[in-house]
This record gives structure tokens, sequence and C-alpha cells, in this order.
């Protein structure tokens, strides 16, 4: 059996044309799987979506009760039969909710193999999601975020400790965390908190909705505010998580002093910080490095590997090196071209719930 009779590129993403299904999918289609709710992932308007049930609920907290046709909540390591093929969730450590997802079939002789399809993962602890587990297969899908060998990350603890430091040297002044707002902002709250920072933590607006339901699902985030309120010298000493694109607007003026830093892997890159304005940068991704990048596709013992999302051709080499056969995946050119393109009408057809397997997930 070959990979591409379980899973193809297409303009619309990944398909698996056994189960009548995509993953990921840029386009609206009829069933969608899911790995996590960040919007170049998750996108309104699919007949029925599969995904784990904190992402169900958080893209209903960003596109509104009515984001799809049908729902159906999974859990990690549950195993749902689609019509000719099977389907496996488990966590991928990226943010809340977030999964990677195996697919398996057999053809006629009983040969089978399994594809995982990574979605974002990394592959260090968070205190805000599941963390990252290992499934060997055949073929993996990984991401290419930071897939260059300049984007080691480091240590999160020492990036946090960074500024505490910075608002122990400066009290007169206000912190302002660019974060986004769904995984990373909840992530750099629980790590203060594990650093020992008691104080309250203040929220721009934007932060609100997402913050309250990662404490809705029993994550200690301490003392919240919001700044909307809050005057301007109560803000002296602070911390604020808000919106990177925050760091730049009028928004700022209402606080003293303002100092700004920004939590992303991005931030290894010097010029880009100073692009952006930022005076305090914070080595802090939700994306695996170039180590976990490539400690993962070792693990895997996958043979196979197709890369998308980021810096293809650098891992596609690596792989290739090591005897694997690689190829940066067809879909992720395709998505580029998509994103351009007009969202198609969303379907009002009926759907039948998918059927639920006792197969043990682990075949």
């Amino acid at each position: 059996m070959r990979p591409e009779d379980i899973l193809v590129p297409t303009p619309a993403g990944l398909c698996c044309k056994r189960g009548g299904f995509h993953i990921d999918p840029t386009r609206i289609v009829e069933r969608a799987l899911i790995t996590h709710a960040h919007s170049d992932h998750a996108r309104a308007g699919h007949g029925a979506v599969l995904a784990t049930q904190e992402t169900l609920d958080l893209m209903r907290l960003r596109y509104g009760d009515n984001f799809a046709g049908a729902t159906q909540a999974i859990r990690y390591g549950e195993t749902v039969a689609i019509d000719g093929a099977s389907v496996t969730f488990h966590p991928a450590g990226h943010v809340l909710g977030s999964a990677q997802i195996a697919v398996e079939a057999q053809d006629l002789k009983g040969n089978g193999l399994r594809i995982v399809a990574s979605g974002d993962y990394k592959d260090v602890p968070d205190p805000t999601c599941a963390p990252f587990e290992l499934v060997p297969c055949d073929v993996f899908i990984t991401e290419a975020t930071f897939a260059l060998p300049v984007f080691r990350h480091g240590d999160p603890d020492g990036e946090i400790a960074k500024l505490l430091r910075s608002v122990a040297l400066f009290p007169e002044r206000a912190h302002l965390v660019g974060a986004y707002s769904l995984g990373k902002a909840q992530r750099v709250i629980a790590l203060l908190r594990e650093a020992g920072c008691a104080a309250p933590i203040y929220l721009h607006g934007a932060m609100e909705k997402i913050t309250n339901y990662y404490v809705d699902r029993g994550i200690d985030l301490g003392e919240l505010r919001l700044v909307r309120g809050a005057g301007k010298a109560d803000l002296a000493g602070t911390i604020t998580i808000c919106p990177p694109s925050a760091l730049n607007d009028l928004w700022t003026r209402r606080f003293p002093e303002p100092l700004a830093a920004f939590a992303s892997g991005w931030m290894r890159v010097r010029a880009r910080a100073r692009q952006q304005g930022v005076t305090l940068p914070l080595v802090i991704s939700d994306h695996a490095d170039w180590n976990g990048l490539t400690a993962t596709i070792a693990a895997t013992g996958a043979g196979e590997i197709w890369v998308t999302h980021g810096q293809e051709q650098a891992l596609v080499h690596w792989c290739t090196m090591r005897g694997l056969k690689a190829r940066r995946s067809i879909s992720s050119a395709m998505a580029m071209k998509t994103r351009r393109m007009v969202l198609q009408a969303p379907t009002t057809r009926r759907h039948e719930p998918l059927r639920r397997t006792s197969r043990p997930s682990g075949l």
C-alpha cells in the first residue's frame, strides 16, 4: 500500500479519499478533521467537524455556535472508523486541545499503513496543555515553522526569569508582553506563576474570552485583571499580556512608561525584534525548534517524511542526508494559493455522525 492510497494533497488540503475527509482543510469541505483551533488550521463553514472537545469549544468562541453544520468530539487515544479508514487523535503539545491525527488503512491483502499528520507541535513541557505524545508510524507529516538550525529555543523558564528581572529593575514602568491570544498568552501566565509571580496579571480585552476558557478547564492562572478601568498609576510595575499588534497601538498610552516585550520563537532573530520595536524579546515558542523537529522525526521510526507549513526545504535536506525518503508536501504550496481564494458557501446538508469503533488505538 502506498501513502497516496490513504492521504493525498488536494487544493483543499490533505484528503483521505477512503474516508471522505480532509485534515485542516484550507477550503470549506464536507468533512474536516481539525488538529487545533488556530485560524490557519481551523476554519468555519465545514459540513462536519471532528476534533477534540477543547478545539470545538475554542472554535465556537472564535467563530460562533454555528461554525459547522455538525460537530463531533473525540478523546485522545480514541479511534473512530470513517468509511475505509480509521483515525486516532494524540496529544500534540501545541495548545489546549491540539492533536496529531493518525490515519490507518489496509488493502485487500491486509497490508496496513499508518500516517501521522502532526499539525503544529512542540516536544517541551507546557503547564496549559497535554504533553506531546510520540506516535510510531510509517509516514510522518511534520510542520516546519522553525525548521532552520538557527532556531533553538532554549529554556522558557530562563526567558520568564529575564522578564521578572526587568520588572524588578524598572518598578515604575509597565511591562507589556505581546503574545498570541490562544495558547501563548495562557502559557506565559502559567510560566510566570510557576516562577513565583503571585501579583495580579493584567489582560488586554482581546485575551479575555479564551483565557477565561482555560481557567474554566481547570488551568490555574492566578489572579487576572482587565486593563480596562485600571488607573495609569496602578499599572506601574505590572505585567500585561496583549496581542502583538497592540504593542505599537495608541492603546499603550494608558500605561506608565510602557516597555514592550514579545514572547515568540521569532524573537531568536534579533533584527525582527528591532523591526517590531520590541525592547525585551522573549524566545518562547509553541512550536518545536530545529532540535525538536529532527529528534521527533528520528524517533517516529517513519521511513517517509512529508514536510509542510514553514521552512520545508532545510528539513527535507536533513532527512534525505539520513537516508529517509522526504518531500515538501504539495498541499503546502497549494495552501499558499488557496488562501487568496474566496471560500465556498457552507453546505446545508445534514450529516450522519461518524462511527466509533472499539478497536484499540495502538493498532
